[in-house]
């Protein structure tokens, strides 16, 4: 189910910046981002805790406000789109439980075409096909009839992603998809998302911790730090140095010759 690109970049930040603003103060997390994800590319968010991965993620959906900055979906300011517009342009899978686990998960996954029923949330024939294929992707159909509180923490998390594929927007954000997974589990996890940029043309920015893995499955890495945040594909990156000052080097470094963190012995 392979969608037309679009020229336009499903997303566009200039000068953004994020943070949070308390009683008069203003405290800034990044210096300003200026980046944009192409049609059909897999992103990784990555940065030290407290450097902001989850606050942009928010930003970028409209859910926090940005200190200044704008985002575009798709070629247009974010704050011009209506709700119903902006419900067609991205989807999002965040950390917090989902409202029921007594939904199957073929119920879950539906709820991800609200933004195009009737009033009644009644499906069409073209909502079940989506349904239907976001389960097929992320490899759900033989338990789509299982209440979510039977699932694994995996099963789980490729259920919500499923809700987000069947939304068809371009543009998909997650936060730390792979948490709470094993090592297995993460990486299936990080190439069903890799398969579902390749076969239906999506945009899929997500945070991790799993850097390792990021450097060797995406195609864009976008390095968070409260001095100087850094975009580009992970070669460039490993060739710039951008990951060498991410953490203290007391404990850990970073081996470009490898592309991977080592531990100091």
């Amino acid at each position: 189910m392979k969608t037309n690109s679009n020229l336009t970049h499903p997303l566009e930040v200039k000068t953004l910046e994020i943070g949070y603003r308390v009683k008069g103060n203003t405290r800034s997390l990044t210096p300003a981002l200026n980046f944009s994800l192409p049609p059909g590319s897999l992103s990784a968010l990555v940065g030290i805790n407290g450097s902001g991965k989850s606050t942009l993620l928010r930003t970028l959906s409209g859910m926090h406000p940005a200190l200044s900055g704008q985002v575009f979906l798709q070629g247009t300011p974010m704050h011009e789109l209506a709700p119903a517009h902006r419900a067609r342009s991205l989807s999002v899978v965040l950390t917090e439980p989902i409202a029921s686990k007594n939904l199957t998960v073929n119920e879950l996954v539906a709820l991800g075409r609200h933004p195009y029923t009737n009033w009644i949330g009644q499906l069409t024939a073209e909502d079940r096909n989506r349904v239907a294929y976001a389960l097929e992707q992320m490899e759900l159909e033989g338990i789509k009839q299982q209440p979510c509180h039977t699932l694994s923490d995996g099963q789980l998390q490729r259920a919500l992603i499923a809700r987000a594929l069947s939304q068809d927007t371009a543009l998909m954000l997650l936060d730390e998809p792979t948490t709470h997974l094993d090592l297995y589990h993460k990486v299936k996890i990080l190439k069903l998302l890799k398969e579902v940029t390749r076969m239906a043309d999506k945009t899929i920015l997500f945070s991790t911790h799993e850097i390792d893995l990021a450097i060797q499955l995406c195609d864009h890495i976008l390095i968070l730090s409260a001095e100087h945040s850094q975009f580009g594909s992970p070669c460039s990156l490993i060739e710039s140095g951008g990951f060498d000052s991410l953490f203290p080097g007391d404990t850990i470094h970073f081996d470009r010759t490898l592309g991977m963190f080592k531990v100091n012995k």
